[in-house]
């Protein structure tokens, strides 16, 4: 029987099980955008969108061990959830997530890519709330569009999941080529999956 591995682990620890099991793979969450802009090297991008579409195929052919990884740990542990109701079992989330790999010294790839999804969030939030309050000056009514979004983000808070942050990641600037999540997927069920690491 395979060994369980803690519900979370932090920096230090996923080096640690790095070196026992070179087959553990660290799979990050974020969107591709924010992936490329920096990401833990060795690690692969599948975006929470893309694992809640495969994570059957994911668990029925993935036996190794699996550290989840995003900005923070939210989006890592819904898909620790996924996986887990999929039948996955050997799984971890990264505690902190890159944010706190980063602050632990951890090493990190670092390219150009998109602003972190947690900003683009707080940039169109911002912007949906300022264009209400101004354009409430013309037609009062639309003072709604920041009650609207402040409910929202206080739903976002409370449930720790964000209805925008799935909508933006649809934006073509968010997502990769439906070619490239069928490699990436191959890749990471296929025995050669150290081919798909980036």
């Amino acid at each position: 029987m395979s060994q369980a591995l803690p519900k979370t682990v932090d920096t230090t620890q996923v080096r640690e099980l790095r070196k026992v099991d070179p087959q553990v793979r660290l799979i990050d969450v974020r969107a591709p955008g924010e992936f490329a802009s920096s990401h833990i090297p060795g690690s692969y991008n599948v975006p929470l969108d893309l694992l809640r579409e495969h994570r059957e195929e994911l668990t029925a052919r993935h036996g190794d061990p699996v550290v989840l990884v995003c900005a923070s740990g939210g989006r890592a542990e819904q898909a620790r959830g996924l996986l887990e109701n999929a039948g996955l079992e050997r799984l971890s989330v990264l505690r902190g997530g890159i944010t706190g790999w980063q602050q632990q010294g951890g090493e990190l790839n670092r390219g150009r890519g998109t602003w972190a999804m947690e900003r683009q969030v707080r940039l169109v939030a911002g912007l949906l709330v300022l264009t209400g309050v101004v354009a409430s000056i013309a037609y009062e009514p639309l003072k709604w569009i920041a009650g609207f979004v402040g409910a929202g983000l206080t739903f976002a808070a409370v449930s720790n999941t964000c209805a925008m942050s799935r909508v933006l990641g649809l934006l073509p600037h968010n997502r990769t080529d439906r070619t490239e999540d069928r490699a990436l997927i191959e890749a990471l069920t296929g025995r050669n999956a150290a081919e798909g690491r980036g």
